[in-house]
């Protein structure tokens, strides 16, 4: 048995590479150059486990608009236009303007620099991708576009490195406008800023946000099999170190529910779950609420976040951490560590298994604190190392908002109550970070995951038109 995680869309990233045709019959070698250099970026960019539609090469406006029209039609998440040598802002205009997608512009010359006492003017023209970089600036934005642009040369690393931020950024973008994401059950009582307006997800993030009910969970519970509930059972046995505390009707029934959490998300086709719903003395309602949190962890696990407490915004910000190959782990604040300067941080819900530091644990519990519940929980340490917070805020108006931080997960005493738990070092005084973090607009929860992901989290934020906010007091 094995836990397979989903394959997400492969990102689809435009290609059009040009230059300016006048130079073409006064310097006979240059196009040829040029196109093997344009090769060569296809080639990288195929190799980042995306999807590359590469038009060619353009020499005027009017293949341009020809490129235009191939790029519109193939509904790609992120145009790359290659600047080989000076071409005019009119033949790259159309393509900004009529892709419907965000547009990267490249300036990679052949290697690091020319060779001055060699080089004629053929041969500098093929470094000189800079030339017309300020006027595509000038000329995107009077147009409307958004400018972006990453310069370096063919085989520099660094440039690479944040040319795979844009690729990554482009596919989260696609994620969420592409996605599903279910809300089922109804909001967590008292909690003001969880509520979210499901329009506005559509709105500024693009998906479609599907309302579901308690029932529609039950009804799939209630048509397990007791062979595939033992089959899951076997399953978690494999993925989870199955703690004393486990009574076999609590495990039995997360398994239960857990086969009906997955057909819940094949038959709705969601990308993302966030649920809540209350009950009251143990009738079946309460009892598939209860039973949430081993299938949700498997769900999270396989790339569909899935949150307790009706979080919707925390299942959007898992779902960005998840598809930056980041994890992404359902977390609130514990508690101030003052002698160890150490933020101590987790949740008593699902988490993502991908991140912890060791076989994660299956804990039994009689109550979930504050919550009508009991059954079965997950407890790990997240790997130690560096981690990046990410939530996604809302104004008063209604704006979304990312929100970020980095730290570093140490080793050190955790609780042993069925939480995920870290202990993070932000680097500085525990209490005047945990300050800075709540002004911030964040919300109660958060997603936690693995590597420092600002940089990416930059892009993300910059291909949503969303404002980020990272804190660093």
């Amino acid at each position: 048995m094995t836990l397979d995680r989903i394959t997400p869309r492969k990102t689809r990233v435009g290609l059009v590479a040009g230059g300016l045709g006048a130079y073409w019959p006064q310097f006979p070698a240059l196009l040829p150059q040029l196109q093997e250099s344009a090769r060569r970026v296809s080639s990288r960019l195929s190799g980042m486990d995306c999807e590359v539609v590469d038009v060619g090469f353009v020499s005027d406006a009017v293949e341009g608009a020809a490129a235009a029209e191939k790029l519109r039609a193939a509904g790609c998440d992120l145009i790359v236009g290659f600047l080989t040598t000076y071409l005019t802002s009119s033949m790259l205009a159309p393509i900004a303007q009529r892709s419907d997608a965000p547009v990267l512009l490249l300036n990679l010359q052949p290697t690091e620099a020319m060779d001055h006492e060699s080089f004629d003017t053929g041969a500098w023209l093929a470094y000189c991708g800079a030339c017309p970089l300020p006027e595509m600036a000038n000329a995107f934005r009077r147009l409307g576009v958004e400018f972006r642009s990453v310069s370096g040369y063919l085989e520099d690393e660094r440039a690479w490195t944040r040319i795979s931020r844009w690729i990554k950024a482009a596919g989260v973008r696609a994620a969420l406008r592409h996605g599903r994401h279910g809300l089922l059950g109804h909001l967590y009582p008292g909690m003001l800023d969880v509520s979210t307006d499901p329009t506005l997800v559509s709105g500024q993030l693009g998906g479609h946000v599907e309302i579901l009910e308690i029932d529609d969970l039950r009804v799939r519970v209630e048509k397990v099999s007791d062979d595939e509930t033992a089959a899951r059972v076997a399953l978690a046995r494999e993925v989870f170190t199955v703690d004393e505390s486990v009574v076999d009707e609590d495990f039995a029934w997360g398994a239960r529910v857990s086969v009906a959490l997955d057909r819940l998300v094949d038959d709705f086709a969601l990308d993302s779950l966030a649920y809540y719903h209350r009950g009251l003395d143990g009738e079946t309602h309460e009892r598939v609420g209860a039973g949430f949190i081993l299938g949700a962890s498997l769900l999270t696990a396989r790339g569909i976040p899935a949150v307790g407490e009706y979080e919707l915004r925390t299942s959007l910000a898992m779902l960005v951490m998840d598809r930056l190959g980041a994890g992404g782990s359902f977390t609130e604040l514990q508690a101030l560590n003052f002698h160890d300067n150490v933020v101590e941080m987790g949740h008593d819900g699902p988490a993502h298994l991908g991140i912890s530091a060791r076989k994660p644990l299956l804990r039994g519990l009689g109550v979930y604190h504050g919550k009508r519940g009991w059954g079965v929980s997950v407890e790990f340490d997240v790997k130690h190392g560096p981690v990046t917070l990410c939530g996604l805020g809302q104004r008063r108006d209604g704006t979304f908002t990312l929100i970020a931080a980095e730290g570093t997960v140490v080793p050190g005493p955790l609780l042993r109550i069925g939480n995920t738990t870290s202990r993070v070092d932000f680097g500085c005084d525990p209490g005047e970070w945990t300050d800075a973090w709540s002004a911030s607009g964040i919300a109660h929860h958060w997603a936690l995951g693995t590597g420092h992901r600002v940089g990416e989290l930059t892009a993300v934020a910059d291909l949503l038109g969303l404002e980020l906010t990272v804190v660093r007091p």
